[in-house]
């Protein structure tokens, strides 16, 4: 699926996604992702089952607001102990199906908002 969000401008945003991929400012990527406003990062997991403290941690020092993983096809939450250091931060945590995240990033970044979309392509 594709989709266009105008009101963002000079801000990463996904431009649609489909099976094995997601699209970011019109560039496709078939490997997990982490975005930012400004910043693409690539040291997600390919599977959900990898997820360790570490990568949390990652999304910790990135200072968000709210983060929104993007679990793949379906909607699967980390273990508790994961997500941990971001709950004592006040660090809200969504977890989702890919192609919603991607659809609830772009409507936060349009409001303003300091979220960041680790996903794991759909």
């Amino acid at each position: 699926m594709k989709f266009h969000l105008e009101n963002a401008p000079g801000r990463h945003l996904f431009t649609g996604y489909g099976t094995g991929y997601v699209a970011i400012n019109q560039a496709r990527h078939e490997t997990s992702v982490i975005v930012t406003a400004d910043r693409l990062l690539f040291d997600w997991p390919a599977r959900w089952e990898e997820l360790a403290a570490a990568h949390f941690e990652l999304l910790l020092s990135l200072k968000p607001e709210i983060v929104l993983l993007g679990s793949g096809a379906r909607q699967r939450f980390p273990h508790p102990s994961l997500s941990q250091g971001l709950a004592a931060a006040r660090i809200g945590v969504e977890a989702m199906d890919t192609p919603a995240a991607c659809r609830t990033y772009n409507i936060l970044i349009a409001e303003g908002r300091n979220v960041v979309a680790a996903v794991i392509p759909a």
